[in-house]
């Protein structure tokens, strides 16, 4: 039985996909080529997250991409805080789009909440702008 969670995460200040990767790519650069982002909660859940669950992005207020989650790893901060580095493999997967309101943090998203990925053929497709993304996702066009 293969039940695991997903986590869902606001990019803030990111403008699009090609962007948040863009800018992971650097960061991953400085490290050993894995995606982390650090945060200040350890998922109580992480067992089920290690069963094949993603993090889902919500870019602009609307759910445009994942990407698997391989680890967690304890991250001792310069205020010597415990964090968890949420370790993912690299590469955006683009979903089809879903609204999501603001929210802080993350949150869990169970599988099937979270919006299907985008066919193989559509994976490199022109995005199409922001607002319009936002407005068909609205009228649940995806």
């Amino acid at each position: 039985m293969n039940k695991h969670i997903n986590l869902i995460k606001l990019s803030v200040g990111t403008e699009s996909v090609e962007r948040l990767d863009a800018w992971q790519q650097m960061r991953a650069a400085a490290n050993d080529g894995l995606n982390r982002h650090v945060t200040r909660m350890w998922p109580k859940r992480a067992l089920e997250i290690m069963r094949g669950g993603s993090i889902y992005w919500v870019i602009k207020g609307v759910i445009q991409a994942r990407q698997q989650i391989l680890r967690f790893d304890e991250v001792i901060s310069d205020d010597g805080i415990r964090r968890c580095a949420i370790v993912m493999k690299p590469g955006l997967i683009r979903t089809q789009h879903a609204l999501k309101r603001p929210f802080q943090g993350w949150r869990y998203l169970k599988p099937e909440d979270a919006p299907a990925d985008l066919p193989e053929d559509r994976m490199h497709e022109e995005p199409m702008p922001a607002e319009l993304s936002a407005a068909l996702a609205e009228i649940g066009v995806r």
